[in-house]
């Protein structure tokens, strides 16, 4: 038996993650062990959407978590690890000084990607095996902070993809434009009009955190009427009612009904009634994307020689 332990930074518009994972290699097999997780609440994208550029005051909160995550993954004994940016940084006219800055404080190159990068590194996670569904397509659904990011799925190929500026913060700030609904309404009318046996496939922290609550296991999908019966449920708490009975973390419960309705609309676009729920995201797909290109090969020809 082979273990790797790796890990990854995903920095996105409403936190921050850093996901440690064993890559256990045994008898021809790779299994990924999450060994830890840890979420900080940091909205980069609160000011970004609305000034441009993060402040000084959440640059050195930001660069603070980043110190705490560098010396998280020393403690943990990481062999290797990846950290990259999505929506708010690469929208922020300081982004690049700010990477500069961590880089040179803490160490940690953190890489900018777009949102074709973002599905790629998720497309890798083995979503399919995780929600073994029986459709043959499917619209996938990453709902972030700032962007969200719609890829047509056939035979577990990316057909088409785009991005759009609508996002769970930037809704909750008034940013969202109407333009730029209609273009996604457009988009997603013209891919998925055509098809039969389709069904969705959510990503995101707050369909993650719906999942949960329904207390459905991973390969049962969310019905469309559902959705929408949890979301007026939902809607009609304050945001202290969503935290004390529902137990949403104080930055999920502001956002969450801004988020939610964005893969409803998605959803009655492509007329599709049910969505799967893997709960994997750009963390999980930056693990196996390390060990595949770095680890794999010298870990799995060590073994069988």
């Amino acid at each position: 038996m082979n273990v790797t332990k790796l890990g990854a930074i995903d920095i996105g518009s409403n936190s921050v993650r850093c996901l440690i994972s064993n890559v256990v290699h045994k008898d021809g097999y790779t299994y990924y062990r999450k060994v830890s997780m840890i979420r900080l609440p940091i909205r980069l994208g609160q000011e970004v959407f609305l000034n441009g550029a993060v402040s000084e005051e959440t640059a050195a909160l930001f660069t603070e978590g980043m110190q705490a995550y560098k010396h998280l993954l020393k403690v943990h004994g990481v062999q290797d690890f990846r950290a990259v940016a999505t929506s708010a940084m690469r929208e922020a006219a300081n982004g690049a000084e700010l990477v500069k800055k961590i880089r040179e404080s803490t160490g940690i190159d953190i890489q900018i990607i777009d949102g074709a990068e973002e599905a790629r590194l998720v497309f890798n996670s083995k979503l399919y095996d995780i929600i073994q569904a029986p459709q043959k397509y499917f619209i996938y659904i990453d709902v972030g902070g700032g962007s969200t990011e719609l890829s047509i799925l056939h035979n577990q190929v990316v057909i088409s993809s785009e991005s759009f500026k609508i996002g769970g913060v930037r809704i909750m700030n008034g940013l969202d434009t109407e333009e730029e609904w209609l273009r996604m309404k457009k988009w997603t009318i013209h891919h998925m009009r055509n098809f039969r046996n389709k069904a969705a496939i959510g990503a995101g922290g707050n369909i993650n955190k719906l999942h949960k609550l329904s207390l459905y296991s991973l390969n049962k999908a969310l019905g469309l009427s559902y959705i929408k019966d949890q979301y007026d449920m939902i809607n009609a708490l304050d945001v202290e009612e969503r935290i004390t009975q529902l137990g949403l973390n104080f930055d999920r419960a502001d956002i969450i009904v801004h988020a939610l309705p964005i893969y409803m609309k998605v959803m009655q676009w492509a007329g599709i009634g049910k969505v799967y729920v893997p709960k994997i995201g750009v963390s999980d797909g930056l693990i196996r994307d390390l060990y595949h290109k770095d680890y794999k090969d010298k870990v799995e020809g060590q073994q069988s020689s």
